[in-house]
Parts: C-alpha cells; structure tokens; sequence
C-alpha cells in the first residue's frame, strides 16, 4: 500500500446516500433511584433536538411508557416468529430447532438449477442435473449432502456427499465471503429459500482440503452435465458414512 501523502486540495463529498437506513434521536429516558433498602424509581424524558441535544425534562407520560412498551412487545414478537411457517409445513422439511442459533433440515428432488463457476475452473456457467440433496442449516452456516433418490430420508438414510465444489469432507459449505445474514423474525420458508440462494447463487471455486466429493474428475463432470445436459450420473456419489440420523 502507498502512503505517500496527498498534497491536494481537500475536497468534502457528502456521503450520507450511500448509507444504509438512518436512524435519528428523537428522545431519552433517564431513570433516578433513591437510595436504601427500598428504594424508589423516577423516570426523566428529554427530548432530542436537531443538533442532538436533550431538550425539555419532563417525567415519562403514560402515553410515552405505552408507545415505549409496544415497541418492545413487537420486537419480542419478531424473535418469537424466528423459523415461524407461514402456512401448514411443507412435506419436504424433516427436522426443525427454533432456538436462537435456529436449525432447519430439509430435502430437494433431482432438478435442474443455475450454476456459476470462477472461470480458473474453466467450466461455463449453466443449467445442469443435479441430485436430490439434503441441507442441514442454522443462522451461521450449513451442511449439504446427497441422496441416492426423491424418496423422503428417514433416521437410517445414507447420506452421500454432496458433488459440488467448495464443501468440506464433513459437508459443511465453505461460505468465502458470501455475506450470511438471516433475520432474527425470519420464517421458515424465507429461512431455507435464503439457503438455497446463498448455495447455488455464489460462485464454485475449488475442492476445499483437496476433498474430492466424487468417483472421477468434478471438473470434467460439471463441463460434461452443462454442455450434454444429461441426468445427473448417480454411481459417481461416494458414501459419507453418515445417517440423517446423526445430524440431528
């Protein structure tokens, strides 16, 4: 990096565009306690003026404290809708967690999907067949595997690992610099859907720890599906040795 110093004239660019939603002060709560074994509580509100400095003491009205405690009620509600379906459950989820870190486990059937690839790869972007997969996700990162076919897992299903690019031998996704961001009032639909985009909207890009996810060349087997478009070659799968069961 240079350092060298700038001997330019400064020039002020107002910024504030590129910002994200702005939030303002608009008021603050001062709470008083006397002192002793019981002691007795005062609540001050000041309100905030344009500079940012508190402005006119006055003790917290019942309307304040009201609109004070619904806004709390509603970001509690938010927490609580966390993993929430918004209609009856879809047949394909098989396992679900709602605690704060969250953790879903679902299925996908065979199917056709988008995929991009770093071109150090030298695999063109394209729809290819990709087998039934399963996903087992939290807030901070997943785990992917394959199936042998569309028939729902049960306990004792062999889990295969996933022929993709980017994933661990334990089949956790290397995420790279994908930006992970699930809400905390996210449902569960919205939850799996961002999942999904995260997974097959990022770019592939290398074997992680040498870890090759199938019986042959991965590189050759994405050139080969994009550019014949044939159905996924189930025999290349390699076994995992892992059950659904010891995901849950």
């Amino acid at each position: 990096m240079n350092n060298t110093a700038d001997t330019t004239d400064h020039i002020e660019v107002d910024i504030t565009e590129s910002f994200g939603t702005l939030y303002h002060p608009k008021s603050a709560l001062v709470f008083y306690e006397t002192e002793g074994f019981n002691p007795k509580v005062y609540v001050e509100n000041f309100d905030i003026d344009s500079n940012g400095n508190p402005i006119n003491a006055h003790p917290l009205t019942v309307r304040e404290a009201q609109r004070l405690s619904k806004t709390l009620n509603i970001q509690n509600k938010k927490d609580k809708d966390f993993l929430k379906p918004n209609d009856v459950i879809p047949t394909n989820i098989l396992f679900v967690d709602t605690s704060d870190n969250g953790k879903v486990i679902w299925f996908t059937k065979a199917q056709k999907r988008q995929l991009f690839f770093t071109e150090r790869l030298s695999i063109p972007n394209g729809q290819a067949s990709i087998p039934p997969l399963l996903w087992c996700a939290n807030k901070q990162g997943m785990k992917i595997f394959a199936l042998a076919n569309n028939k729902r897992p049960q306990a004792k299903t062999f889990l295969f690992h996933a022929p993709f690019f980017n994933i661990y031998n334990s089949g956790s996704v290397c995420m790279g610099t994908v930006d992970v961001n699930i809400r905390n009032s996210a449902s569960m639909e919205e939850f799996i859907q961002q999942w999904e985009t995260y997974f097959f909207n990022s770019y592939f890009s290398h074997l992680v720890n040498d870890h090759n996810p199938v019986n042959g060349n991965c590189v050759n087997l994405w050139k080969e599906l994009i550019q014949n478009q044939d159905a996924f070659p189930m025999d290349i799968l390699i076994n995992s040795n892992l059950t659904l069961k010891n995901l849950l």
